[in-house]
């Protein structure tokens, strides 16, 4: 997948409409292995069958899905079917993995509702770390470095899952964590939509150190501060036991 398939596909996606048109053909691909046609998922989607043509030849081309035509029988015209792209299929370009979390949440993010309420760029970030991370309700906020610098260090560990290289640097005692993020994998889209993305990013940092016994924490970002870095500020509010 190229960086404009990529870009594509996260825009695309974000669309409430494409989103359902992609579940419904994932929902059917076991008892559809040959894809289903426009004509078929029209009434599920509630749309023209134009309508649906249209989003999925759009959803082709960013490469989200794969279409073919086939011929039953001998006459008639061969009928145009979509499906969702095989696990795999996909090159395993860089951030390929990291762009497939980001769709998701854009796609939360950017419907108007989801089960009935409003979720933001921030909120569904955070819900990513909720869903996906180790919870630990029952530890007490670190109240050391050393301490303090292993929940940061959790922090690192996702956002090198989801394609980062961080670099950390500390301040003030080391309560306070510098996060340099270089190359941002999601670079093309963060310059067009800095305030989804950074959203996304800053929920996840938040509920990351929420899961890890750190409520407290203050974070902020700097988006851009040269070209291609951007910085996160991570900072303890509980005091550290004297030594």
């Amino acid at each position: 997948m190229t960086t404009q398939q990529q870009y594509d596909a996260a825009a695309l996606l974000a669309s409430p409409v494409r989103r359902r048109l992609v579940e419904l053909l994932e929902a059917g691909a076991e008892q559809s292995p040959e894809g289903r046609t426009a004509a078929e998922l029209a009434p599920e989607a509630d749309l023209h069958v134009s309508t649906v043509r249209f989003h999925l030849d759009q959803l082709v081309a960013a490469g989200v899905l794969e279409s073919s035509f086939q011929r039953r029988g001998t006459a008639g015209r061969p009928r145009k079917v979509y499906r969702p792209l095989p696990r795999g299929a996909a090159p395993a370009a860089a951030g390929s993995e990291p762009l497939r979390l980001l769709t998701q949440l854009l796609a939360e993010a950017m419907t108007a509702s989801v089960h009935g309420e409003k979720v933001t760029p921030f909120e569904a970030g955070r819900r990513w770390a909720r869903e996906h991370l180790a919870s630990h309700p029952d530890r007490a906020p670190a109240d050391s470095t050393g301490v303090w610098l292993g929940r940061v260090g959790e922090v690192i560990d996702v956002l090198e899952g989801w394609g980062y290289q961080p670099e950390v640097s500390t301040s003030d005692g080391g309560r306070t964590a510098r996060v340099e993020l270089a190359d941002c994998p999601f670079l093309d889209l963060a310059r067009d939509n800095e305030a989804v993305v950074c959203g996304v990013h800053r929920g996840l940092i938040v509920e990351s150190l929420r899961q890890a016994g750190e409520a407290g924490a203050e974070v902020a970002l700097e988006p851009f501060v040269t070209e291609n870095q951007c910085l996160a500020h991570i900072r303890t509010t509980t005091p550290f036991r004297s030594t």
